[in-house]
């Protein structure tokens, strides 16, 4: 008796090697790759990150424009925040630590209890992916006068 078509194609689909599957193995490396951004347990101002604990576990995101020749208030934060700077150039005035240039492409935690502003020094406004990892009622931005 001759096994029918449909038998046949599942004993070969049933003997293939596992390794041949979509995204399995390298091929999956090659399907979605990774290029490490940031891997840091410091801000830029070489504070311990600390997580608050007084609410639940809250992450905001934003996307921050600051226009050519524009800054930001001087500010602090009070959760971590990851930031990535999608487009352009931004100078970040730490006071008595200085300054530090950041452009497209990279990544930082930004300080937290460092006083700091950003200045767009470009002639394109900047993009900056901002992410907060706090708690919920935590002030992300605090403005300092």
């Amino acid at each position: 008796m001759r096994p029918s078509f449909s038998a046949a194609l599942l004993a070969l689909l049933l003997s293939a090697p596992l390794a041949a599957a979509p995204f399995a193995g390298a091929r999956a490396a090659d399907a979605y790759p990774t290029r490490p951004v940031l891997k840091t347990t410091t801000t830029v101002a070489g504070e311990t990150i600390a997580y608050p604990t007084s609410g639940p576990a809250e992450v905001k995101a934003d996307i921050v424009t600051i226009a050519p020749g524009a800054e930001t208030v001087f500010h602090r934060h009070g959760v971590p925040m990851f930031a990535y700077i999608l487009k352009g150039t931004v100078v970040v005035d730490y006071g008595a630590q200085g300054k530090k240039t950041f452009t497209a492409g990279q990544g930082m935690v930004e300080a937290m209890a460092v006083t700091h502003r950003g200045t767009n020094p470009g002639p394109e406004p900047v993009e900056i992916l901002a992410v907060y990892m706090g708690a919920q009622g935590s002030d992300n931005v605090i403005p300092v006068k």
